[in-house]
């Protein structure tokens, strides 16, 4: 009897986390969601769309550049942008390469992505994004530099040098 008991507990429980866990149609469902929002802040910004652009951020949003010092949040960001989109083009990123995953109620989902600029060459921008009704908006996005581990410490060293130069 113990047995039994044991193996109807296993079985519920399996039977629990299947239903909890999202089917596969929704996920696709909400990717389309996340690529959509994706796609459309990138083109947003290379056509200079400010509103278009920042209409996708959280209120509360928060966007990482490349420098130690690009940490903004929407408004600071808003602030940073609002010249280089007012010709009508800010800056252009081409995503390749998303992964996307979501939190079990599809609620949030965390992307990266590979992103090519004329001058930088190959980055990768990381993104959370938070679902508001039928929108997915994004809470966080961070953009890095890849730097290959065969010359990581030479880019070190350079960087030292530079924030030494600059110290003084």
């Amino acid at each position: 009897m113990k047995y039994l008991t044991i193996l109807i507990a296993l079985l519920l429980a399996g039977c629990a986390s299947q239903q909890t866990r999202p089917n596969r149609a929704r996920t696709i469902m909400q990717s389309t969601g996340v690529n959509l929002t994706l796609d459309t802040f990138h083109q947003a910004a290379k056509i200079g769309a400010f509103d278009i652009y920042f209409d996708l951020m959280t209120d509360d949003s928060v966007f990482m550049g490349t420098d130690e010092t690009e940490r903004w949040n929407k408004q600071q960001f808003m602030n940073y942008a609002r010249e280089p989109f007012a010709d009508g083009h800010g800056w252009t990123y081409e995503p390749s390469d998303r992964h996307v995953a979501f939190n079990d109620d599809l609620t949030i989902a965390w992307a990266d992505e590979l992103l090519t600029h004329e001058k930088y060459g190959t980055l990768r921008g990381t993104s959370v994004l938070e679902k508001h009704g039928n929108e997915w908006l994004i809470a966080h996005y961070s953009l890095t530099f890849l730097v290959p581990n065969d010359i990581a410490s030479e880019v070190v060293e350079i960087i030292k040098r530079f924030e030494e130069n600059n110290d003084q």
